[in-house]
């Protein structure tokens, strides 16, 4: 099995920065994608960013140039640092992992005010 534990969620004023961190532990094969989603109030869960344990990226039209991914793979983590935060940034981040299976993190709240 898979834990993934988030954490660096919180509120922020509109231009400034947070930094997400996502561990996992468990059984994870060394081939894998980590993944951070946003849920918003109301709304589905849209894809933010990703990085393979290659690391390829991809992200979002909304946050790209704005969020960097990256990942430790000796640590088994992934970052997502989001700066120029807006207030459409506001929902709850999940940490995502795609191996051998499909595993969530509990999520972590960003709320950005204006």
């Amino acid at each position: 099995q898979v834990q993934l534990v988030e954490s660096g969620g919180g509120l922020v004023q509109a231009g400034g920065s947070l930094r997400l961190s996502c561990a996992a532990s468990g059984n994870i094969f060394a081939i894998n994608i980590m993944a951070w989603y946003r849920q918003s109030l109301g709304k589905q869960r849209d894809l933010v960013a990703s990085i393979s344990s290659e690391g390829s990226t991809n992200y979002a039209d909304s946050v790209k140039g704005r969020f960097t991914i990256s990942r430790d793979n000796a640590k088994d983590t992934v970052y997502l640092q989001m700066n120029s935060l807006k207030p459409e940034d506001t929902g709850v981040y999940y940490c995502n992992l795609r191996t051998r299976g499909t595993f969530w993190g509990q999520g972590t709240q960003v709320t950005v005010s204006s």
